[in-house]
């Protein structure tokens, strides 16, 4: 078939289909046999042909346009079994793959097969509106060509995409109170802000900024609690003095307390005639349970709740890591909260780090437990301890090899790995020359480096070829540019499973750069990947104000 407008209407069958009976299964389905639906069609009957006889597949469609229906129509696959993903890629394309071993084919809509004046691809490219294009045409050419303007090409799905779905658990959504799976977070999403509706609760927030209180708590005059049971602690505040707990938990209160109470402005009292039973947590219950619950290695409570609160200290010195968006949906959930320090911030034992409590005095038990769930996946806080790092330090440049201008590297990166608890095991000064650059790379590993550095000879200049020569020393997993100022011409990487971190030229200048960020990450383990490199850009802008203060200021943060 040499030109579009020559084809004679001998259509190819779709599986045991012909095109007309196709034509008509799509109307029924799809309401209007679509162009995307007729090659869809021939696609997945594509696929189906190199899938061996008794295989249970899987199907992924790479645009939500009319293939998913083709892929619903002649597989088993569909979206409400699970067994087909639908991937909005923007391509013409779709995957049948064994849902055991991954294995499969991907068959997609070839561009260079269609001819330059066939109507499918005035469809294809959009080069005509709609209702200029030739339809009846455009028809014909599809079931005429049918798989001839496809292709194949074999594929793997990785194994962790293989993992059967589940809805896992089912709760009840402590905002809207309809069931929902609990792998969503704390909150059903529509109450997270993704509901479609107008007017539907988004936030997870009560009713009455007065919280509800058990039925066994009375309020009653400070001056007749006496030999009660004090219920919680209570704070008392001198103004610029002192902050702390005047009546703990469990204390009794006394005849000489009314004077204290009333000194702190507290003419009535909270007491518990009976127990308060099972639908309510108390605040340090909940403090505690939540506290524990966000403990990572390296991070434990510190002593028992104080005025409501428990505080969360590093156990080592070393890196602190914080899980924004698992602490996000904990503060989406009503009543609690956790606050932290920043992340990715170096930290001593014994530092505090964060702390969590209940907003009320007393949770419902679903709040409480809703709460808590969003915990289980991983810890907020961990505290990774930093290696004691002997680094290989590779200096490059031409006008340093050659004397023309004195190195200055060596004295910074040295003060730096001094302060992180290591020290520059190896150094080197090499030209700007990729052989010499490998070689001395290579000589690091072999002495013993557990991370190498290099300096300078990463930006775009020609002479520059510091990427290359660690390239040919088999550097592998290259990222090279970050954002961050200064330091945007950033390489990180591994030799076999050494760290690589490439230091641009700026940290002549500046005193404090991207190396300054990601080398205690390197140190503490910490993989640099580019969604990690990437969460980086907001506050990673130095402010190089004229009194230092890194790393209690915004930069990195």
């Amino acid at each position: 078939m040499s030109q579009a407008h020559d084809l004679q209407p001998a259509f190819k069958n779709i599986g045991s289909h012909t095109f007309d009976q196709f034509i008509d299964m799509a109307t029924l389905f799809h309401n209007y046999p679509a162009p995307g639906l007729l090659i869809g069609g021939y696609m997945v009957e594509e696929a189906r042909k190199h899938m061996p006889e008794g295989t249970l597949y899987e199907a992924i469609s790479e645009t939500t346009w009319c293939l998913p229906d083709a892929i619903q129509m002649l597989t088993p696959c569909t979206i409400g079994n699970g067994w087909m993903n639908v991937l909005n890629l923007g391509r013409y394309a779709m995957s049948l793959y064994d849902k055991h071993t991954g294995e499969g084919v991907r068959v997609w809509l070839d561009i260079t097969k269609i001819p330059e004046d066939s109507e499918i691809l005035v469809w294809l490219m959009k080069e005509k509106p709609k209702q200029e294009q030739d339809s009846d045409r455009l028809r014909k050419e599809i079931g005429c060509y049918g798989a001839d303007i496809l292709s194949t090409i074999p594929i793997s799905v990785p194994k962790p995409k293989l993992i059967k779905r589940s809805k896992g658990s089912i709760l009840p959504c402590s905002a809207c109170g309809e069931p929902y799976p609990s792998s969503h977070g704390a909150l059903c999403r529509a109450c997270q802000g993704e509901s479609p509706y107008a007017g539907h609760t988004t936030l997870a927030v009560p009713s009455d900024i007065v919280f509800p209180v058990p039925e066994a708590l009375k309020t009653v005059p400070a001056d007749t609690a006496l030999g009660k049971d004090v219920v919680h602690d209570m704070t008392s505040i001198l103004p610029g003095t002192s902050k702390g707990a005047a009546f703990k938990r469990g204390d009794t209160f006394g005849a000489g307390d009314l004077c204290r109470l009333q000194q702190m402005g507290k003419n009535n009292v909270y007491v518990a005639d009976a127990d308060v039973g099972k639908e309510w947590v108390h605040e340090d219950d909940c403090a505690n349970a939540f506290a524990t619950a966000m403990c990572g290695t390296g991070v434990s409570t510190q002593g028992e709740p104080h005025e409501g609160k428990v505080t969360l200290v590093a156990e080592l010195d070393g890196l602190l890591r914080v899980n924004a968006d698992a602490m996000k949906r904990f503060n989406m959930c009503s009543g609690v909260m956790a606050a932290s320090r920043n992340g990715n911030t170096i930290v001593r034992k014994g530092t505090e780090i964060g702390g969590t409590r209940a907003i009320p005095l007393y949770l419902q038990r679903l709040q409480f437990e809703q709460a808590l769930h969003s915990l289980q996946e991983t810890p907020l806080f961990e505290v990774r301890p930093l290696m004691t790092a002997r680094a290989g330090l590779l200096i490059t440049g031409d006008e340093v090899f050659n004397g023309i201008i004195e190195d200055k590297f060596h004295s910074i990166i040295h003060k730096k790995m001094l302060g992180l608890g290591g020290d520059v095991h190896r150094s080197k000064i090499v030209p700007d020359n990729r052989t010499a650059i490998s070689d001395a790379a290579q000589e690091f590993v072999q002495a013993g480096c557990n991370i190498i550095i290099t300096t300078a000879g990463l930006s775009v200049d020609p002479d520059d070829v510091t990427r290359q020569g660690l390239l040919d020393a088999g550097a592998h997993n290259l990222l090279y540019g970050a954002p961050i100022l200064p330091g945007a011409m950033t390489l990180v990487g591994k030799i076999g499973s050494i760290p690589l971190l490439g230091v641009p030229a700026c940290a002549l200048f500046f005193k404090h750069t991207s190396l300054d960020l990601i080398l205690p990450r390197l140190l503490a383990g910490v993989q640099i990947t580019r969604e990690e490199l990437a969460s980086m850009g907001e506050g990673g802008m130095c402010l190089n104000c004229a009194n230092c203060s890194f790393p209690k200021c915004p930069f990195g943060k």
